[in-house]
């Protein structure tokens, strides 16, 4: 796979329209919003995780195309099947009291020299262990990871691709319904409704919420990782349908509505991330009336630097 050899900025714009698009556990899982400014919110780890769902949905668990964070998965055991693939022995790390320390430091002064110990934590072995895993894992060598486990050490990884959060073009609304089952789940409910077997319930949703994200591809960090552009190709794509693949009665109906990727002509770019940003405007075409949908808006793209290829995706 051949290495990437440019730097990328992108914006994505997604909408939302009768649904939650990110709930927040800690506020009754509430669609998240900017508190001062009433602006829709959507984590980058929302958009991520919707991103190693596509991939795994798309090659499962394919060598190299493996995904590292999976739904209810457990790492240090993955960490342990690499070792077994490298064919090196887990080794857990041992706290020493100061008194073994200093019983082996004065022991080992005596012999003359000091045989250090090979533990899973060592440099060189860790550093095997970590480029095994961003070879298996695309999310690994995509987003990054901290894997430096007591268990297993398998280091950490800073990632060639980097997502904000989403943030929502206009405030927005949220907006709770009572919903009602016509069933309840337990005998003792029934008993105390008579027979009635109702069970109420909420659901908290947007009416419309245009959000824009923006991302970033590292090259410099992409030859570390072993990004490729095979794995470009396969991000771009997950970006365009994850939404599609992400289907919930609770989520609504959400979709990309446009991708803008800036392909710089250099690895270390030739326009700072901002400035291309600012080029791309989306407005609402009638500030009078609330938008419900992603035609009551407008979206322009100003003059870009030299070195600096647009490339429109979706749509």
């Amino acid at each position: 796979m051949s290495l990437i050899k440019n730097r990328y900025d992108f914006v994505l714009l997604f909408d939302v329209k009768d649904g939650n698009p990110n709930g927040d556990p800690d506020a009754g899982n509430l669609p998240r919003l900017d508190l001062e400014t009433g602006h829709g919110l959507v984590t980058d780890v929302c958009l991520k995780r919707k991103v190693r769902n596509y991939v795994q949905l798309v090659h499962g668990c394919a060598d190299g195309q493996d995904i590292y964070v999976k739904e209810r998965a457990l790492l240090s055991a993955l960490h342990a099947e690499a070792y077994g693939r490298l064919g090196l022995k887990v080794q857990e790390d041992s706290e020493e009291s100061p008194a073994e320390a200093e019983a082996e430091k004065a022991e080992a002064k005596g012999k003359g020299k000091a045989e250090k110990k090979r533990k899973s934590s060592d440099g060189e072995v860790v550093r095997k262990v970590r480029d095994e895993m961003c070879r298996r894992y695309f999310d690994v060598r995509t987003f990054g990871a901290v894997m430096s486990l007591k268990e297993a050490n398998a280091g950490q990884v800073r990632g060639p691709v980097q997502l904000t959060f989403g943030r929502s073009v206009d405030p927005v609304v949220a907006a709770e319904h009572t919903i009602t089952r016509m069933a309840v789940a337990t005998r003792k409910e029934a008993d105390q409704q008579q027979g009635d077997n109702r069970t109420m319930g909420r659901k908290n949703t947007v009416p419309y919420g245009l959000y824009r994200a923006h991302g970033f591809v590292a090259p410099a960090l992409a030859k570390q990782t072993g990004f490729g552009e095979e794995d470009l190709g396969l991000l771009w794509k997950a970006l365009l349908e994850m939404f599609d693949h992400d289907r919930s009665a609770a989520r609504g109906l959400m979709a990309t509505r446009r991708l803008l990727v800036f392909r710089h002509a250099s690895e270390l770019g030739n326009a700072p991330a901002h400035k291309l940003f600012d080029a791309v405007t989306v407005r609402r075409k009638d500030e009078s009336r609330p938008p419900r949908d992603f035609t009551d808006y407008a979206l322009s793209m100003g003059s870009v630097p030299p070195g600096v290829e647009v490339m429109e995706l979706g749509g």
